[in-house]
């Protein structure tokens, strides 16, 4: 029940910004909107920690501004590789593993490597993720390790090695 408050407070929250009607007719309509899609998906039965992961939203705010960073600092290097021809240009697929504990984590960690340029998470094998890098320099960056950590910490606890 508190998965459905939370998203149906998300969904209005959401609406209000984006339409930027406030009159009272509109914002009941409005609020009437998004009650029905939260009771279409309660009976749909998609309202869950992975569907809304209202557990993580502590942890966003030390992630998200993190992340936006990381996206900067790509958005920079890509540009300096397209406006300096001396740099190099060194198309390179890594595979790269995750340490995540649920799903949500590994799709968590794999649209962050693709939402920072010069990198595309192109294909997951279990926990392991190809990725394609613009340059060796990229990929050495996420051999490293370090966003893998930080998505993990983000979720909660690493998983299990399976025996």
């Amino acid at each position: 029940m508190v998965r459905s408050f939370s998203l149906g407070l998300a969904l209005y929250g959401l609406w209000l910004l984006l339409s930027g009607h406030y009159n009272s007719l509109l914002l009941v309509l409005g609020g009437l909107s998004c009650l029905l899609v939260v009771v279409i998906a309660y009976r749909m039965d998609v309202i869950d920690h992975e569907g809304h992961p209202i557990q993580l939203t502590p942890r966003v705010l030390i992630y998200w501004p993190w992340l936006v960073w990381e996206i900067v600092k790509s958005n920079v290097d890509v540009l300096r590789r397209i406006l300096h021809p001396a740099l190099p240009i060194s198309p390179t697929i890594v595979t790269v593993p995750g340490t995540q504990k649920s799903e949500v984590g590994l799709v968590t960690y794999a649209n962050s490597i693709t939402l920072t340029p010069g990198t595309v998470t192109i294909n997951m094998k279990g926990s392991d993720m190809i990725v394609h890098a613009l340059s060796r320099d990229g990929a050495d960056g996420l051999e490293t390790g370090d966003m893998d950590r930080r998505v993990t910490a983000f979720e909660g606890k690493p998983r299990q090695a399976q025996t």
